[in-house]
């Protein structure tokens, strides 16, 4: 019911800057939060940043000073600026959602919703 696409990922020196986009598009009432969680090579998956409807932020400690959400509500886009890049930031990062939608019975529920991944790669 809701697809998360998202863009900009690649290579990037350390040091240097990327910015990741993500789209959410399909069917639902509204969106509570969209984010980002990356995942590294044998780690687990963890919070980058979320940013919910009422526009409050939650980064992760190893990002906080260097990346920044930011989000268009009338596009249904969020953006994560990442500035000072170091290559222990080099994962596949997942745009996650949190949309209200309708359920079989036409209730509304909250889902939660996952993006394919984007590769960023921190390396000289």
């Amino acid at each position: 019911q809701v697809q998360l696409v998202e863009s900009g990922g690649g290579l990037v020196q350390p040091g240097g800057s990327l910015r990741l986009s993500c789209t959410a598009s399909g069917k639902f009432l509204r969106i509570n939060a969209l984010g980002w969680f990356r995942q590294a090579p044998e780690k687990s998956r963890e919070l980058v940043a979320q940013m919910s409807s009422s526009g409050s932020k939650t980064y992760g400690d190893s990002v906080k000073g260097r990346f920044t959400i930011s989000a268009e509500s009338d596009k249904n886009t969020v953006y994560l600026q990442m500035n000072n890049l170091d290559p222990d930031d080099t994962a596949v990062y997942y745009c996650h959602g949190e949309a209200v939608v309708l359920s079989k019975d036409l209730a509304p529920v909250e889902e939660s919703y996952w993006g394919q991944g984007i590769k960023v790669t921190v390396s000289s």
